[in-house]
């Protein structure tokens, strides 16, 4: 539990670093993600997400 608490304080300080550096660039990415189809969203972030397992999985083992 304790690493599932200090990993999503990790994901906020990443966030909030990159949207502290570069505002504007943010927005803009923010605004081209509407032109992204839903599907593609959709597998790009199961991909992200089985990597991530991956990456966890081989860390802890």
């Amino acid at each position: 539990m304790r690493e599932l608490i200090i990993a999503f304080g990790l994901f906020l300080f990443i966030e909030g670093i990159i949207y502290a550096i570069f505002p504007s660039k943010m927005k803009n990415m923010l605004k081209k993600i509407e032109l992204i189809k839903d599907n593609q969203l959709r597998i790009g972030g199961l991909v992200f997400a089985i990597i991530g397992f991956i990456i966890i999985y081989y860390m802890k083992y």
